[in-house]
């Protein structure tokens, strides 16, 4: 089973949708699962010439049922036509990574400074391996986080030493 390939099929069918790859993931149990999780590209903002003032855009659009039947469709054909899932029978599964979806890349830390995370470590920075707190962005292979507290504080975590991290949802 060769995920990248599986990777690049999903990825050009979700650029053709305006959508983006998160994750793509392969589980066998009783039954053998291919999750392909897809995420709605953030909008950028249209430059305006008159200056005038424009409607803010959803900063996280949500991803819709119809997106993924439309990813479903395209990328089950390409990969029985392609040969991708060798074996009997699987199950393609298309969603959307949640609302406290996992942070993996620069990218994901990037796209969402100012939001509330959780993330755990391998190892102890400063005397902690799990911190919650604000993101604040990404810079020289650390990942910037204020923590929640009496004080906050502002922590790097070095990209490579995450084990786990994830937004928090908030109402």
């Amino acid at each position: 089973m060769n995920l990248e390939k599986i990777r690049d099929a999903a990825e050009r069918v979700a650029r053709s949708e305006g959508l983006e790859v998160v994750d793509v993931e392969w589980k066998i149990g009783k039954q053998r699962f291919l999750r392909v999780y897809i995420d709605r590209v953030p909008p950028e903002p249209a430059p305006d010439a008159n200056n005038a003032p424009q409607e803010a855009a959803d900063p996280y659009p949500k991803v819709s049922h119809a997106d993924c039947e439309r990813v479903s469709q395209q990328l089950s054909v390409i990969l029985d036509v392609e040969d991708l899932v060798p074996g009997p029978g699987y199950v393609l599964e298309i969603s959307s990574p949640g609302m406290d979806r996992a942070l993996k890349t620069v990218a994901d830390f990037k796209r969402f400074a100012g939001r509330s995370a959780k993330i755990s470590t391998t190892e102890r920075i400063g005397e902690a391996k799990f911190f919650e707190g604000r993101l604040r962005g990404f810079a020289d292979g650390k990942v910037r986080m204020e923590l929640k507290g009496r004080e906050t504080r502002l922590v790097e975590i070095p990209l490579d030493t995450i084990r786990k991290a994830n937004l928090v949802v908030e109402f």
